[in-house]
């Protein structure tokens, strides 16, 4: 396996620049998932990477060795496309071994020996002599793993592998390429829009939007400690509410809250609080009243969206017990957990979470 290393990496399309001076290092064996909203340049920058876009700016190393300029098959890196991409006339077996045929000097013999180790590993090993036309979709999936796999590269990359199957497809297929990582030690690059897919593979996850990383870090410091309003809001389901309040004084206060939070601290006249539906419990009294909007039953939880004045949040509730709409009830907060944001850049200033 290898670390690959992004100094300064842009692309331009003409006067449009779409991805900007992305610095970022992917250590050995590391998991890196790439996640933001469809059009923020996550994509083109795997697609850097695997040198099927152009490289405007910047550097780019694998191993150490600057393959800025380098042709794709110079790189030693393996990509699964979201489409699948195999051949329909070609077995599984055939589609994992077109690649090697084509581009190294392997035996009949140790080609077989790879398939077949891969098709172990990926569970695949009796659907070898099928064609994609005869597979399921997640089955489709794994062979074209496979093929990668067999390649035995230095660095794979997935663009969005899991957005063509049904829910219980992803989340098992999910559970697949952890196991993978982990058993194997691969160097993985990730590319999706999916939050769960996010926090649930990366050992870290790097937050894109409108071509800028926003934050870099393990899943569970982005989740509870955002750099930003677009990453507190992006990560998290239902997101965090951000609630607008007053500062001066060390003091932040809303209108509906009751008292003021002494904080002592030096801060701008217009903040946001920043509070996870988990950090906000309903009772019968509490800091604050609020006004039940809706109710959403998932499961053992309900969601319940409350109106703090003008402001809404969402809270976590027992479905036994949980209120109905229209009544009225307390607000308790983990100000333990509490974040305050800056309205104007919306960069955090508080992260005590």
């Amino acid at each position: 396996m290898a670390t690959v290393q992004l100094n300064n990496i842009c692309k331009s399309y003409g006067e449009r620049k779409t991805v900007h001076d992305i610095n970022l290092t992917i250590e050995d064996r590391e998991f890196m998932v790439m996640v933001g909203p469809s059009g923020c340049g996550k994509s083109t920058t795997l697609r850097m990477i695997a040198g099927l876009e152009e490289i405007t700016g910047g550097q780019l190393l694998i191993d150490g060795q600057d393959v800025t300029d380098a042709q794709p098959q110079k790189r030693d890196i393996a990509m699964v496309f979201q489409s699948y991409a195999l051949y329909p006339h070609m077995t599984a077996y055939r589609n994992m071994a077109f690649g090697l045929m084509k581009t190294t000097r392997l035996s009949k013999a140790e080609i077989d020996t790879r398939i077949r180790d891969a098709a172990e590993i990926l569970r695949i090993g009796d659907l070898l002599d099928r064609r994609p036309k005869e597979l399921s979709g997640g089955e489709r999936q794994r062979v074209a793993i496979g093929r990668a796999l067999v390649r035995q590269p230095k660095v794979f990359l997935f663009d969005e592998p899991l957005s063509n199957l049904d829910a219980k497809l992803r989340n098992r297929m999910r559970a697949e390429l952890k196991r993978l990582h982990q058993e194997l030690g691969l160097t993985v690059i990730y590319v999706t829009h999916d939050q769960i897919e996010a926090m649930t593979l990366g050992t870290r996850v790097a937050m894109m939007s409108n071509g800028k990383l926003q934050q870099v870090g393990a899943p569970m410091d982005i989740y509870m400690k955002p750099a930003n309003t677009f990453v507190a809001t992006f990560i998290g389901s239902p997101e965090m509410a951000l609630i607008p309040c007053r500062a001066a004084n060390g003091k932040v206060g809303h209108a509906s809250f009751m008292g003021e939070l002494a904080l002592g601290l030096n801060l701008p006249p217009d903040v946001l609080i920043g509070l996870r539906p988990e950090e906000v419990t309903l009772s019968s009294d509490g800091m604050a009243r609020a006004r039940v909007e809706r109710t959403e039953l998932i499961g053992a939880e309900a969601l319940v969206e409350v109106a703090l004045g003008a402001d809404r949040m969402v809270v976590k509730s027992p479905v036994l017990g949980a209120p109905s709409v229209g009544d009225e009830v307390g607000l308790n907060f983990d100000l333990d957990r509490l974040r305050l944001f800056d309205t104007g850049s919306g960069q955090a200033i508080v992260n005590w979470a």
